[in-house]
């Protein structure tokens, strides 16, 4: 039998995605940083309506003291405010527990980056071997859709989710614009260039010869999958193979990378911060920013090791 408390946080999440729009990740994401709260409530044999501001500093002090990370605490933090917010706001609780509450200090770390010349060593590597008639079509088919999602991720900016929900009708349009869906379902315009509309041309012939029915579901890129599609995860495993392949560590390499190698290289090339704000679908500029440290930290560290006035003095 479920709990008040449980119950509440049923209301919470159904409103998130009634109300906000949530995505299907942010709400699972939501659910689980509740559930953990509400286990270390039933411990201590308190009910989410009846916590005080010492239940949530010991929830976060007891998690803590587990080696949970800044960021982590942070998100179950954020997770608890938007709960209490919601009570309030319902009429259940006269206050929030949450307002004194301070989180834990963290630095925002830098976003790893792939150099331009990296990313076309990936997407050659992926593409290897595909005009040989003589590999096996199965095999041909898989390099083909890894090429095509380098391509297209870093082509156009895209978060992994949004690349995988792609519909078919893409490979068939002829605007160098498509319309994606991004977070809180949001729809936006992004770039589609010429080498992905070839990488999604060669894969979609390719799926249609090796499985025709396949190729006649709605998604670009149809798998054997709950969804239809082919999942994150295991794109994020071919990803890294794709990159041992091709001499870069699995460890530097996810689809998220690439979404910054997009912004990243922009930038360095001239493009306005606003105008990649908008390609990324960033809702506070703020978060666009950080491509701006990465590249002051990389002209830093040019000056340091190349300029000559270092070198001379280090050996003064």
């Amino acid at each position: 039998m479920k709990t008040r408390a449980t119950s509440h946080v049923v209301s919470f999440l159904e409103a998130l995605a009634a109300e906000r729009g949530a995505s299907a990740n942010t709400i699972d994401a939501y659910r689980r940083d509740l559930a953990d709260y509400e286990a270390y409530l039933k411990a201590k044999g308190v009910d989410a309506l009846e916590v005080d501001v010492a239940h949530v500093r010991g929830f976060l002090a007891a998690r803590g003291a587990r080696k949970l990370g800044a960021a982590s605490l942070a998100r179950r933090l954020s997770a608890i405010r938007q709960f209490y917010k919601f009570l309030y706001a319902e009429g259940w609780r006269r206050d929030d527990p949450t307002l004194a509450v301070e989180g834990p200090r963290r630095s925002r770390p830098l976003p790893k980056l792939l150099g331009m010349a990296e990313v076309e060593r990936l997407i050659a590597t992926a593409r290897e071997g595909l005009d040989l008639m003589e590999r096996p079509l199965r095999e041909r088919l898989d390099a083909s859709r890894m090429a095509c999602l380098i391509e297209l991720i870093y082509g156009s900016g895209l978060r992994v989710s949004e690349a995988l929900n792609l519909k078919k009708s893409i490979a068939v349009t002829k605007s160098p614009l498509i319309a994606v869906r991004g977070k809180g379902d949001k729809e936006r315009l992004a770039p589609l260039s010429g080498p992905a509309r070839a990488a999604i041309g060669a894969f979609r012939a390719l799926l249609d010869e090796a499985s025709p029915a396949m190729a006649a579901g709605p998604w670009l890129f149809p798998a054997a999958s709950a969804s239809g599609h082919m999942t994150r995860q295991a794109f994020a495993r071919d990803l890294k193979r794709a990159a041992a392949a091709a001499g870069i560590s699995s460890a530097r390499v996810s689809p998220h990378v690439l979404r910054h190698a997009f912004a990243s290289h922009l930038l360095q090339n001239g493009a306005d911060l606003r105008v990649v704000q908008d390609l990324l679908g960033h809702a506070d500029i703020a978060t666009t920013q950080i491509y701006t440290h990465v590249l002051d930290e990389r002209a830093k560290a040019m000056v340091r090791d190349l300029h000559p006035m270092n070198d001379g003095a280090e050996e003064g």
